[in-house]
């Protein structure tokens, strides 16, 4: 599995005398297309650079034919050193096609991959007991389940209709009794379940009525990691647990990126902690200030960088040094991704926002 530090290794790695480096990302979800149309589509992408990194090129074609298992539906490559620089990370969620080609790993969609899937956590509750589920980056980490006392349905018009006798109205109460112990009694096991996991964001699935009383009875710490409900039947499988969270952290996902944007564009309006549009976003890197550099997905423009004061820069009007000490890159949005990363900043990859566009872009939210 994909983890910050392998991430790390990718940030800090440069191919040397002067080679580049190939980054590819493919969808290798072949549920939706055969392996081999999946396969042609790399080989496309590759026939472009096939010239200039043949051996680069030859190492990842191989990697495809004869070692790769086809059982993860996203797939990141990269390779450098004639292929003796080669990583190939298999992740459970599938990867927009692209290849870029650079001095440095192109790791901004593996970034983003590693922030937005982190962590998450699903619990399905019933009246009877619960099942507890700890996923990371779409992959199942654990899973426990907890059974209470049964709660027994009587009959209509069953039993005695006095209260506190069995049946009746006090059967009724009795059931409602045992269901309410059981969802205490689940939500301790909850407690106890998630205590040593990092889950950041739970969601909680059953009926409505049942999710609405379990989360009440959940600890304060828990209740605040809950974003999302759903209705689910008690005995779906995994597989299906698994989609559904999916889909629920996706949505979660969307709503934190519009609070981002947000924020991002109420600060920089004030003029304090945040800054809009490529120059002063590239600024702020080159100080070192960036909390949060907000990129539309996709967005690369030419500049030029200087490694080892980790200059980044596309106006030379606004460069210290002068354009013979600075080298020019394809793409100076992902040198700017790697240096923020590097500084223990956060990258927020914003898709289908005419606002961030409208401003250029790119922002960043700042330390001071």
């Amino acid at each position: 599995m994909f983890t910050q530090e392998l991430l790390q290794e990718l940030i800090t790695y440069t191919a040397s005398n002067g080679g580049g480096v190939l980054s590819l990302y493919l969808n290798a979800d072949n549920t939706q297309q055969s392996t081999e149309a999946i396969k042609l589509q790399a080989r496309g992408m590759l026939k472009n650079v096939a010239e200039e990194h043949g051996p680069e090129v030859a190492t990842i074609e191989k990697y495809l034919d004869h070692s790769y298992d086809w059982s993860k539906p996203g797939l990141a490559i990269f390779a450098a050193e004639k292929g003796e620089f080669f990583r190939a990370y298999p992740t459970a969620v599938s990867f927009r096609n692209r290849l870029r080609v650079g001095k440095k790993p192109y790791v901004k969609p593996l970034a983003h991959f590693l922030d937005y899937y982190a962590h998450y956590g699903v619990i399905l509750v019933d009246r009877l007991g619960a099942r507890f589920f700890e996923y990371h980056l779409g992959e199942l980490e654990a899973m426990e389940g907890f059974i209470g006392e049964d709660v027994h349905k009587l009959k209509k018009g069953g039993g005695s209709s006095a209260v506190g006798m069995r049946g009746g109205l006090g059967g009724g109460r009795h059931e409602e009794e045992v269901a309410q112990r059981n969802l205490r009694e689940a939500a301790e096991a909850a407690e106890a379940f998630f205590h040593d996991k990092k889950a950041r964001r739970l969601f909680l699935c059953g009926t409505p009525e049942t999710v609405a009383q379990f989360r009440t009875l959940l600890s304060k710490r828990l209740q605040s990691c809950v974003v999302d409900t759903c209705t689910m039947d008690m005995n779906a499988g995994e597989h299906e647990v698994r989609a559904r969270s999916l889909e629920m952290l996706r949505k979660s996902n969307e709503e934190r990126e519009a609070k981002v944007l947000a924020d991002l564009f109420a600060a920089a309006a004030r003029g304090v902690g945040a800054v809009l549009g490529l120059d002063e976003s590239l600024q702020a890197v080159c100080e070192k200030r960036v909390q949060l550099l907000v990129v539309s997905d996709g967005y690369q423009t030419p500049g030029y960088v200087h490694e080892e004061s980790g200059l980044v820069v596309v106006n030379l009007a606004r460069s210290p040094l002068s354009e013979k000490e600075l080298t020019a890159v394809a793409d100076v949005i992902d040198a700017a991704v790697t240096y923020t990363l590097a500084q223990g900043g956060r990258i927020e990859v914003i898709s289908d926002s005419p606002e961030l566009e409208q401003a250029g872009h790119i922002g960043a939210m700042l330390r001071y």
